[in-house]
């Protein structure tokens, strides 16, 4: 059985519905006109960008609306970081995302920087592999440069590492083909954040919050290997009636960015989604 047959069938064991309910929750956060926003919120690209793929990943096509509306806002987006996930938003609802990658490219350095923050570099690799474009091998030399003595990566060069932009690295690199001692110290360095009740956290010391957990098992996922089962129960009792997650225990704070976080780690899909 596949890492990722084994991922679903922990799903089901432990109670979470691969994705229904958190596939029906996001299609209820749908705005009139295709956007998509958090209860007594306005809709945004980005916000509409993360629903996209939480529905692609749960084999729940975006509608042409959402579709039109990340084509129609796509002056929302600035940074590196931003036209990444526009670009991953766009593929995944089927629309061509062409402005948003040249917007991009124009941001690329010779040092293989894409925009100034190591995180914006690191999640365009992934949103240059979902739109199907090359990777300047500058820049995968940069990426690999950039991991810590410890195995993880930070957000911005210099920066403490954290389980998130280490997870994000890790699908990044595995989708221009990195493998080996980079891919597997970066894991034994993610384990590291797993608390005792099975979530991942953000930060040492921070606690476990589902999105951190979510972002762990993509990485796994990511690179072929078996994620924790105890990550999964964790994100089971994150569960809620409506279908939607918590972001932790003590807190349910924007629950359609974390539900739409969520899904790819259920369905065992990493970035970029195939």
């Amino acid at each position: 059985m596949g890492v990722k047959a084994v991922a679903l069938a922990l799903a089901i064991a432990f109670g979470v519905s691969p994705a229904a309910g958190a596939v029906a929750f996001l299609q209820a956060r749908e705005a009139p006109g295709g956007g998509f926003a958090e209860r007594g919120g306005t809709p945004s690209a980005a916000l509409t960008a993360w629903a996209a793929l939480g529905l692609r990943a749960a084999g729940a096509a975006p509608d042409p609306a959402t579709r039109a509306y990340l084509v129609s806002h796509e002056d929302q987006l600035e940074t590196a970081t931003d036209l990444a996930l526009g670009i991953l938003g766009e593929v995944a609802a089927g629309a061509d995302p062409s402005r948003l990658v040249a917007r991009l490219r124009a941001l690329q350095r010779p040092s293989g920087t894409i925009g100034p923050l190591l995180n914006g570099t690191i999640w365009s690799v992934v949103a240059l592999r979902a739109a199907g474009e090359s990777v300047p091998p500058a820049t995968v030399r940069y990426l690999v440069a950039r991991q810590s003595t410890g195995g993880g990566w930070s957000w911005s060069k210099g920066g403490a590492p954290d389980s998130n932009d280490t997870a994000a690295a890790i699908e990044a690199l595995r989708a221009v083909g990195v493998k080996g001692p980079v891919v597997t110290r970066a894991l034994r360095f993610l384990r590291r954040f797993q608390r005792r009740d099975g979530g991942f956290e953000l930060e040492r010391g921070r606690g476990s919050d589902a999105q951190s957990t979510a972002w762990a098992i993509q990485a796994y996922f990511a690179a072929g290997a078996q994620p924790p089962r105890s990550a999964f129960r964790y994100l089971a009792r994150m569960r809620r009636a409506d279908g939607s997650y918590r972001y932790s225990a003590g807190s349910a704070t924007t629950p359609v960015w974390v539900t739409a976080q969520v899904v790819p780690a259920l369905v065992g899909k990493a970035y970029p989604l195939r």
